[in-house]
């Protein structure tokens, strides 16, 4: 499988400077050729972005998507304010669309140049995400799940609706069905910014692609926390689940960031 696919300059573990902040970054190729995921983590003063994307349309045109859109957010972050944050995840999601669209219209490509997209911003009293697509971010307080991102997907609706339950998602026939993704004509913003968290000394934060939830259930997220003394050793953990559950299946690519704040 091919290594870790990091946009930019950091190590694939590391550790905040400005609180006790350790992270790890994990994008795998699974078992397409290609991986069409993007991660990347940028700093701007004493706040730090961490970003997942996961391209659609195969051929290369998910991994240009993913990858233009991880890029623009630590491009537009580099202009990050303190007590900011809600208004630039709006104008960074902004420009991560209008960059796509850009591309597609360049390489004549309007059907294939897509991804979701999840963000976190990091600062020292305060977290705060954006998220399009089915890529989840779920926020993880003294070892118990709390919340995670709803995907804008067709069976997350059908959830909304009552008509499944959350637990069959993960094997719904249409679970690929998105509803919303960067790289699509809209009338509006079809992102969502999600309100601002105080940190806990407890908190511990997953970015993670379809590719990797679709194989590891919460349950099996939390116990891995409990059991694990670093980000790291969690993220592995949690990998070797996916590995299991993947096997004798056509597995996608599959990506996470895991972050811990304590």
């Amino acid at each position: 499988m091919q290594g870790s696919r990091i946009i930019g300059k950091e190590r694939p573990s590391g550790r905040c400077d400005f609180m006790d902040v350790t992270y790890h970054i994990l994008s795998e190729t699974g078992g397409r050729p290609v991986n069409e995921d993007s991660v990347g983590m940028a700093r701007h003063g004493e706040a730090y972005c961490f970003t997942l994307a996961d391209g659609l349309g195969g051929h290369g045109s998910g991994e240009i998507a993913s990858a233009l859109a991880v890029e623009t957010l630590e491009e537009v972050f580099r202009e990050f304010e303190p007590e900011e944050a809600e208004t630039w995840l709006t104008n960074a999601f902004l420009c991560a669309q209008q960059n796509v669209m850009e591309k597609q219209k360049e390489l004549n490509n309007t059907n294939g140049i897509k991804t979701t997209l999840t963000a976190v911003v990091i600062e020292e009293d305060r977290f705060q995400w954006a998220h399009i697509g089915d890529s989840r971010i779920y926020l993880f307080r003294r070892g118990k799940c709390q919340r995670r991102t709803l995907d804008h997907s067709v069976p997350q609706m059908l959830v909304s609706a009552g008509e499944i339950r959350e637990k069959d998602i993960r094997h719904h026939p249409d679970r690929n069905r998105l509803l919303r993704v960067i790289g699509t004509e809209w009338d509006s913003p079809r992102f969502e910014v999600g309100r601002a968290f105080s940190p806990s000394k407890t908190d511990s934060l997953l970015l993670c692609s379809d590719g990797f939830w679709e194989l590891i259930d919460e349950k099996t997220m939390e116990r891995e926390l409990r059991k694990a003394e670093t980000v790291e050793e969690w993220i592995k953990a949690m990998e070797r689940e996916v590995l299991r559950n993947g096997e004798q299946k056509e597995m996608d690519n599959y990506s996470a960031i895991g972050i811990w704040l304590r």
